[in-house]
């Protein structure tokens, strides 16, 4: 065989609906948020709308019916964007999820594709 297979596995969250709600996308921006303090800062850095950036956030608060990102309008200080406790929360378990869901995928590739692994 002239070629090494790997495996790569994408997760998320959905609701019942089959609707998304959070992923790997959505989590950079709250990362994002969290490192600059500005939703518009983060999307600006992450080549995308305000409005794309913040649809998408009040989507997944709408969906999960928390909230995720308090806001601080003005010029003071104090102005910016801050992540709430449980969009910190969603995130360590969805980094969790990921990393743990690899590992399993990377152990079932092993063991089942043995031959094909070169």
């Amino acid at each position: 065989m002239n070629f090494k297979l790997g495996v790569r596995s994408k997760f998320w969250l959905e609701d019942e609906s089959g609707l998304p709600v959070f992923g790997g996308g959505r989590g950079r921006i709250l990362e994002k948020i969290d490192e600059l303090g500005s939703i518009r800062a983060a999307a600006a850095d992450m080549k995308m709308s305000y409005r794309a950036v913040w649809g998408k956030i009040k989507t997944t608060e709408e969906r999960l019916g928390i909230k995720l990102v308090e806001t601080s309008p003005g010029g003071g200080r104090n102005r910016g964007a801050r992540l709430t406790p449980a969009a910190r929360e969603l995130l360590a378990l969805f980094r969790e999820l990921h990393q743990q869901g690899n590992e399993q995928a990377d152990r079932l590739f092993n063991r089942l594709f043995t031959k094909w692994k070169t």
